[in-house]
């Protein structure tokens, strides 16, 4: 008999977003003709830019001819992108990797999901407070998390019984406080963070390295937005940090960089000089540990999906990437103003393409969802979905079009008027 996962079974009934898209497409059934702008789930909306078409086509017309065709490429990704990515993301600003460092993938959500596999079932897990859901799930799905149980202070919030969550709201200048009660033998880090659009400056990223360091801590470092940075004080890879290669490893993204959330693509660095323990107290490096895996259960990311990363490092792909990210930035930067004009406390939305607003007193994250969608027709997203820190704000992207995003922030100003 076939015994089931039964560590599934633990998952809430859906992912945070289904659970939205439920909620719309019950909206429009008994409000058939209301034009709903979403600016909740984090899809980008302008196409990629001619760098990258022009990439494509010329990898698919190379793979149209014999002499041209690729079949199954080095799982690891082709040495053209990986050399493009040392040269333009990292030793342009001062960090020196190797090539084999770096893991090409098919995208930053498959690799932050299935990472944890290179640690025991049994490690404990930290998390900042919200949190993007993947990282949590992906350790229920292997027993890691332990089971899902009511809040102490607050009955209506859960959490897992083997995470150590660490809050970051207003409160606290949305900075994660390093556990000083409880060891964390594995610890998850999203800056430019989603959802709260916050940053971590220099200094408080190397107190979360040397705590690494000192307490033999594992640091999961997503930097899937740092392309968003305007500060030039602000990290973009946490390998800014002196010793950060000896205890973390950090992925990158081009859905949001380059518009590639459906062309998949992206890469993860594991350094040689990370190691984790045995029982026994051996020191084993994970760099071979992810290459076996990848070679195991992952046949590389398409040869025209990396040409076409490829082409984002072009002189050509920098200006016309950058005048993108410039867009949605002056999305963000118009959401900030108008919100703030409305009253709402708003954080992030500088360094970031998210927008992270208190909801008013006594407003739920749901309840504040509802009132949004059925007074305005516009979507956002319930904080509470992230984490319980999460309840009482609700997230808003700046990835939708310039017009869109004009005509919701008038409807918003409309329906906060009433």
């Amino acid at each position: 008999m076939a015994l089931v996962n039964e560590h599934f079974l633990k998952l809430p009934g859906n992912y945070l977003f289904a659970d939205i898209a439920k909620k719309v497409n019950a909206f429009k059934v008994t409000h058939p003709k209301a034009d709903i702008i979403s600016l909740g789930i984090g899809d980008v909306t302008q196409p990629l830019c001619p760098a990258v078409i022009e990439a494509m086509h010329r990898a698919t017309d190379e793979m149209a001819t014999r002499q041209g065709f690729r079949g199954y490429g080095p799982e690891q990704g082709y040495d053209f992108l990986r050399e493009a990515i040392l040269k333009n993301d990292f030793l342009s600003r001062g960090i020196h990797l190797d090539i084999d460092e770096i893991f090409v993938n098919d995208g930053a959500k498959s690799d932050t999901g299935n990472i944890q596999e290179l640690v025991r079932w049994d490690n404990s897990i930290g998390v900042t407070d919200p949190i993007y859901p993947v990282y949590i799930d992906s350790n229920v799905m292997i027993g890691r998390a332990g089971v899902l149980e009511a809040d102490g202070e607050n009955a209506k919030q859960k959490r897992w019984s083997n995470v150590t969550y660490m809050p970051c709201t207003a409160e606290n200048g949305f900075v994660p406080q390093i556990p000083e009660n409880r060891h964390v033998d594995v610890v998850y880090l999203c800056y430019p963070n989603n959802p709260t659009g916050t940053v971590l400056s220099k200094q408080e990223l190397r107190r979360w390295v040397n705590y690494a360091l000192h307490n033999d801590t594992l640091i999961f470092f997503d930097a899937a937005y740092h392309a968003f940075i305007t500060d030039p004080d602000i990290p973009h890879s946490i390998y800014e940090i002196r010793g950060a290669r000896k205890c973390a490893i950090e992925f990158r993204s081009y859905s949001k960089t380059a518009g590639f959330t459906g062309l998949r693509c992206g890469y993860t660095v594991v350094p040689k000089e990370l190691t984790a323990a045995t029982l026994d107290g051996r020191r084993i490096a994970l760099n071979p540990l992810w290459e076996r895996r990848q070679c195991t259960k992952f046949n590389g990311a398409s040869y025209i999906s990396q040409r076409a990363a490829e082409a984002i490092y072009t002189p050509e792909g920098k200006q016309q990437t950058q005048q993108t990210i410039d867009y949605y930035m002056s999305n963000a930067h118009l959401m900030l103003a108008t919100m703030r004009k409305l009253g709402f406390e708003v954080y992030g939305g500088e360094n970031a393409p998210y927008i992270w607003m208190k909801t008013p007193a006594g407003t739920t994250s749901w309840q504040f969802f509802e009132q949004l969608l059925y007074g305005a027709n516009v979507v956002c997203t319930p904080g509470v979905g992230f984490g319980p820190s999460g309840e009482g704000y609700v997230r808003f992207t700046a990835f939708g079009t310039r017009e869109s995003t004009e005509e919701a922030l008038l409807r918003i100003e409309r329906w906060a008027k009433v």
